[in-house]
């Protein structure tokens, strides 16, 4: 449904969009579907794209399936995704330093914070790209970021060379070059791309890495946090996939919209490292290590319920660690769950 369309369901839309608070109600009082518009009109497109804002929709107020189906999910759900979150929470990490950095994956997006005099300031809030959710999911875990490497090697992973480099390479030997790659074994550093090569990389006996430059997987910047997964938070040479609502594109790692202000923003305790020392260390043709004063307590966690400016956004179960915890707490205590069940739940949303 687009802008202007005549639907049978508009009353029932506009009913309930005043009731979760998106549609402003009617002045005299009046159900919204006593008055409702024979089109679909600019307040109810308007409405439609606030929901859709909080509900990691495409903000575009075109009445889609997607859209249809998170105005159709019964209150009784929506309370039961909460409870989900407050549990999660409950048992969340937080406050462990000065400074720390939460990743949301399910609503691509990373905040930074600050503690000081007993209270938390948002410094930082930028959208992140995660892993697929198909079959390249980012890890949920604690760890403290510890270093950063401007223009660092890209060391291609050992799962993603068998599974994909390699096989690309014996296709088109080219590749290689072209975007800025190298072998790299016991007998040092090379550019041929032979089968007895591929076949050392297949055996674990060399490495294929992609060089600093603009063609580099993880951009110009590498912000490391020690952790069995070999993830990362990384900036990447494919900005303009930021612009997509759904992000889960990565093969693991965390890429940030905004590499520049999370680097002032672990570096802040060491003045010389200014914006233009950055960039100028970004734009380097060899990586540069740097090791940060106090490591940066980075979490990345999995919450589908987020309160912003005192209303909730709730966004997709991407990994479904919701339906997995639901069920794990419901082998303990089915009775909080089946009270929220017995809420009512809303009608569905159709034409008559």
């Amino acid at each position: 449904l687009t802008p202007g369309q005549p639907w049978a369901g508009l009353g029932v839309l506009a009913e309930r969009l005043v009731a979760l608070g998106d549609l402003p109600p009617q002045p005299t009082g009046e159900p919204p579907a006593a008055s409702a518009p024979a089109q679909y009109t600019p307040a109810l497109v308007e409405a439609v794209t606030a929901f859709q804002r909080r509900h990691g929709l495409e903000a575009d107020g075109v009445l889609g399936a997607t859209t249809l189906a998170a105005l159709n999910v019964p209150p009784a759900a929506r309370a039961e995704q909460i409870a989900l979150q407050m549990e999660r929470l409950r048992w969340t990490p937080v406050l462990q330093g000065p400074r720390m950095i939460a990743v949301n994956v399910p609503e691509y997006r990373l905040r930074a914070y600050e503690y000081a005099g007993g209270r938390i300031t948002l410094r930082l809030s930028m959208a992140v790209i995660v892993g697929k959710a198909l079959d390249t999911r980012t890890p949920l875990f604690d760890e403290d970021m510890q270093s950063i490497e401007f223009s660092p090697y890209w060391n291609i992973p050992p799962s993603i060379a068998r599974g994909e480099t390699v096989p690309r390479l014996r296709r088109d030997p080219g590749y290689l070059a072209r975007q800025g790659m190298e072998f790299v074994s016991a007998a040092g550093v090379s550019t041929d791309t032979t089968p007895e090569m591929l076949g050392a990389v297949l055996a674990g006996q060399a490495r294929i890495r992609q060089r600093p430059g603009p063609l580099n997987a993880l951009g110009d910047i590498k912000f490391v946090l020690p952790n069995n997964d070999n993830i990362y938070l990384h900036h990447t040479s494919a900005p303009t996939l930021f612009g997509r609502s759904r992000r889960d594109l990565s093969h693991g790692c965390v890429r940030v919209e905004e590499p520049v202000a999370l680097a002032q923003f672990v570096l802040q305790d060491d003045p010389a490292w200014t914006v233009e020392r950055i960039r100028a260390a970004m734009a380097q043709p060899k990586p540069v290590f740097v090791r940060l004063p106090h490591p940066v307590p980075v979490i990345i966690t999995h919450i589908t319920v987020v309160v912003q400016d005192g209303r909730p956004h709730f966004y997709g179960d991407l990994y479904g660690h919701d339906r997995k915890l639901a069920s794990l707490l419901r082998q303990h205590s089915a009775k909080p769950y089946d009270a929220v069940r017995a809420g009512s739940a809303a009608g569905v949303i159709g034409p008559k």
